[in-house]
């Protein structure tokens, strides 16, 4: 499904500014086999979305510059991205109902890094 990634490994688009999560959440993807590309607000991610083609997204849904919401409803009308996983992390559980039937899966916030391993694992 990947396009420009180095090997053969799944690749995971983390999209999330918190710098500790970024770094938990790509360990965790790399731990479950995965190749893990990051992006610190919505605009990187969309500069990535244009070249890459990922399996699986972890997504947060409060971004600078393009917000979470925006950016799953970009992917979802997006056909070449119509079989990404799209993960919601947030700590807000009023968005994440709202949001639950675009996205995959909805983690709110906190997140343990086991929690996350075995799930990326479940996906792969």
């Amino acid at each position: 499904m990947q396009e420009t990634t180095s090997n053969e490994k799944p690749l995971a688009l983390i999209i999330e500014d918190d710098p500790q999560l970024v770094m938990i959440f790509a360990t965790a993807m790399e731990v479950a086999g995965y190749e893990a590309v990051t992006a610190v607000d919505g605009r990187i991610a969309l500069d990535k979305l244009a070249v890459l083609t990922p399996d699986i997204i972890l997504l947060d849904v409060h971004l600078p510059l393009i917000s979470g919401d925006d950016l799953l409803r970009h992917i979802r009308a997006d056909d070449r991205l119509k079989d990404t996983r799209v993960i919601l992390s947030t700590a807000d559980s009023r968005i994440a109902a709202q949001l639950r039937e675009e996205a995959s899966l909805v983690l709110l916030k906190p997140v343990s890094f086991k929690e996350l391993v075995e799930l990326a694992t479940s996906l792969t």
